[in-house]
């Protein structure tokens, strides 16, 4: 006597919805995942209060300094608040106090074009327009003559401007020139640096800018 076999009918739907129910929780991870990455990355930790801070305004594009900011030992003997520029080191320093600053990674001025002294900060603008001056326009007529503020922009998110001089310690559309001697004499700083700095300084901080 043969062994009948009987087939088994099956719902096709219960069927699909079988095969897409570990996918779907497959998913749903991925996306949890994902979720915890972007809220743990948008926040960074402020060097002095050692409190989260929210990353900066999505107007800036990503820029990645080669040289990290970060709260170092510091023996000079300027007071608190000051910002100290070693043009040899490309680092700009704002004192702390009690033997401690913040290190910075800057561009300097390229050969000919550094100085050293002792300055002012008399203004500060954010997102700052472009006016080359004209010392600048006769090395290269090819310069706009004006540009609005915004990402494209030389100057960058922000610009503080030393008295006396027509130089400014400003941010940067071009990350990759931090920490070389590129500029006509400015201070360069990436986007989110000069962010920190323009709101640790006020006008009036003094700038001692040394060779």
């Amino acid at each position: 006597m043969g062994l009948r076999i009987h087939p088994v009918e099956t719902d096709p739907q219960h069927d699909i919805e079988a095969f897409m129910r570990p996918i779907a929780a497959a998913l749903a991870g991925l996306l949890s995942v994902a979720a915890l990455t972007s809220s743990a990355t948008a926040y960074e930790i402020d060097p002095l209060t050692r409190e989260p801070i929210p990353a900066y305004d999505e107007t800036f594009r990503p820029q990645v300094s080669p040289i990290p900011r970060e709260v170092v030992p510091f023996d000079g003997r300027y007071g608190v608040g000051t910002i100290v520029i070693s043009t040899e080191e490309r680092r700009l320093y704002y004192t702390l106090g009690n033997g401690q600053a913040i290190r910075y990674g800057v561009g300097v001025g390229r050969p000919g074009f550094t100085w050293s002294g002792s300055r002012s900060v008399t203004m500060k603008k954010e997102w700052p327009s472009w006016t080359p001056p004209s010392q600048m326009l006769r090395r290269r007529p090819d310069l706009p003559r004006y540009m609005a503020g915004g990402p494209d922009n030389p100057l960058g998110a922000r610009a503080m401007y030393l008295g006396g001089s027509l130089y400014r310690i400003h941010g940067s559309n071009e990350p990759e020139t931090i920490g070389q001697a590129v500029s006509s004499g400015c201070i360069r700083m990436t986007n989110d640096v000069v962010v920190d700095l323009y709101e640790r300084a006020r006008v009036g901080t003094r700038v001692v800018v040394l060779r």
